[in-house]
């Protein structure tokens, strides 16, 4: 870890990414700041700097945000992007006007254009439309960006932004509906095991393409760009190799061991056709994804039998 960052404060350090860098954090003895929701709403731009004036911390890496699937980010685009607007708004001059030295900011891959051309290099920021059912979110994280290069051209904040890919992990959001595929399919697929199921339907056709990134690896890459990167231009963060739905609900149903059929919901939309990252930038820094998926599915599960009773 870098010597110039001892106090790192991580925003949003009880969710799927936070958590994870706090993790890693105490793996390097480094013992992070936190603070908990009830005592700062992130999305109150006077607080978020009050707290700032106080705490003074070296370094943020914001992961707080506003998260959901298909389904969530489709039904209630109002919050994704108000509320990710608030949160970034509220900490990035928070950050630079209180003498952090640097931040890290985390958007996602649904920035990137529905049809842009595969695997996406960073240069198709902005390039084309965004995929519709969760265009909100994709908005406020391309505002962060913009944001973040907008500070480091005007006052040379070092600020930086990373681009994962689908994450999954412990501390995952597991609803049936509400979470993204793969946490939500390992829900179904456990509750359809345990009443004894022939069937389940899953969304959409099973055509689309999808990449996962261990959210333990995630944390990984922030420390490590944390020490290494110093660039306004975004970085993508992913493992290089996609899996369509249908062989990754193949796998899980693998995994968790149910043996019935697997049946489609044609209704249900299907999202982007195909969403893998180029991460030939992050490589080349010497930077790669350590955790197997089938490796980080069997791990996730695990979690989460030992938590199903308190799962999000």
């Amino acid at each position: 870890m870098d010597g110039r960052f001892r106090k790192v404060f991580v925003a949003g350090h009880k969710g799927l990414v936070g958590s994870a860098i706090v993790r890693r954090l105490e793996r390097d003895g480094i013992e992070p700041l936190v603070v908990d929701r009830h005592a700062l709403d992130l999305r109150d731009q006077r607080a978020v700097d009050q707290w700032f004036a106080k705490a003074r911390p070296d370094a943020v890496i914001l992961a707080a945000a506003k998260v959901g699937g298909i389904h969530a980010n489709n039904t209630r685009p109002v919050e994704f992007l108000l509320d990710n607007l608030r949160i970034q708004n509220a900490v990035i001059p928070a950050a630079h006007a209180h003498g952090v030295r640097k931040l890290v900011f985390l958007g996602s891959s649904c920035i990137y254009p529905k049809l842009a051309p595969q695997p996406i290099q960073e240069s198709a920021l902005l390039t084309g439309p965004l995929e519709p059912t969760n265009d909100a979110y994709a908005l406020a994280k391309i505002a962060g960006i913009r944001l973040c290069q907008a500070y480091r051209q005007q006052h040379a904040f070092e600020a930086i932004s990373l681009m994962p890919t689908n994450l999954y992990g412990p501390n995952d959001n597991f609803h049936p509906i509400d979470s993204h595929v793969l946490p939500g399919l390992i829900r179904r697929f456990h509750e359809a095991q345990n009443a004894g199921a022939e069937r389940i339907v899953i969304w959409g056709s099973g055509t689309p393409r999808r990449e996962f990134l261990h959210v333990d690896d995630l944390a990984d890459a922030c420390i490590f760009l944390l020490a290494n990167y110093d660039s306004g231009e975004v970085i993508n963060v992913g493992v290089g190799k996609d899996i369509s739905i249908l062989e990754l609900a193949q796998l899980i149903a693998k995994i968790v061991g149910f043996r019935g059929t697997i049946e489609h919901d044609l209704s249900k939309p299907d999202g982007t056709p195909r969403k893998l990252l180029d991460v030939g930038k992050l490589s080349a820094l010497g930077w790669t994804a350590r955790i197997g998926l089938e490796e980080g599915i069997a791990e996730t599960y695990r979690w989460f039998c030992a938590h199903v009773g308190s799962v999000r």
